[in-house]
């Protein structure tokens, strides 16, 4: 949902609550970007400035929306800060086709300070999907790589990350990391990753949620939401691979309320 004002569109959530602002981009990037009208048409891209990283480097959020309603996918590109091969997808998300239907949101790296120092951690030593609330148990000491910090959500993108998932929520996420070549999922969030394991050509393998991580804390907090993680081959990513990745996500999009379904499904049954 977007409410115009004053040249800049309001993202809201499902609740019509405020997640940030941006200006308003629509078609061709280039060709008058950021000028609204009284009454746009469906944007087909929007970027939301989030907030910053310890050290100041923003954090955005991307939104590409399909022309027909369908699921709403979060793709997070990189978490631990040298484990970006997951970026070649989401560039392709942020910058090719929208989706033929439903509507992504990407976020391209939520650990800038990390990726520029080449290191798992952010500025202050945190492993920033050990962080989060959802069975956070303290892990290590500062300088350790699985240092989970003092308390859940100590860090600004932890909180970050946070604001906006309760804002959206989405129905599907998905965390790229490396270097383990698999894609992993435990609980409801089975089926879709299943199914986007076959989409890939990667193997699946059911894999319960890590202390204090990012989709331990989804699939606590959204029961009839899929989150679940992508592990990609060590290196960086081939752009046929990257194609696929991107290439399958949108599927997703389009596809992914009858895997969201049968998840439902499976968890009512459950005695």
């Amino acid at each position: 949902m977007a409410l115009l004002l004053a040249g800049c569109v309001v993202l809201c959530a499902r609740d019509g609550s405020a997640v940030g602002t941006t200006a308003y981009v629509t078609g061709d990037p280039g060709a008058g970007a950021g000028r609204a009208t009284a009454q746009p048409r469906p944007p087909t891209r929007r970027v939301l400035f989030l907030g910053r990283s310890v050290q100041g480097r923003p954090i955005r959020l991307v939104e590409r929306q399909g022309p027909r309603p369908g699921a709403t996918v979060l793709v997070v590109g990189c978490i631990h800060g040298n484990e970006a091969a997951g970026e070649a997808v989401t560039r392709r998300l942020r910058d090719g086709a929208a989706p033929r239907a439903g509507t992504l949101w990407i976020m391209q790296d939520v650990n800038p300070d990390g990726h520029a120092l080449g290191a798992r951690v952010n500025a202050r030593g945190v492993d920033l999907n050990r962080n989060f609330p959802s069975q956070w148990r303290p892990i290590g000491r500062p300088g350790d790589l699985q240092y989970s910090g003092p308390r859940p959500l100590s860090e600004p993108e932890t909180r970050l990350v946070v604001r906006t998932i309760e804002h959206l929520p989405p129905d599907v996420t998905i965390w790229f990391h490396h270097p383990q070549t698999l894609v992993r999922a435990y609980g409801h969030s089975e089926p879709v990753a299943r199914d986007y394991a076959r989409l890939v050509h990667m193997h699946y393998r059911r894999i319960h949620w890590l202390s204090g991580t990012a989709p331990n804390w989804q699939n606590h907090r959204f029961a009839g939401d899929a989150s679940f993680v992508v592990e990609l081959a060590p290196g960086a990513l081939s752009a046929q691979a990257a194609d696929l990745h991107a290439r399958a996500i949108r599927h997703l999009a389009a596809t992914a309320s009858a895997s969201l379904a049968r998840a439902r499904g499976d968890r009512l049954r459950v005695p």
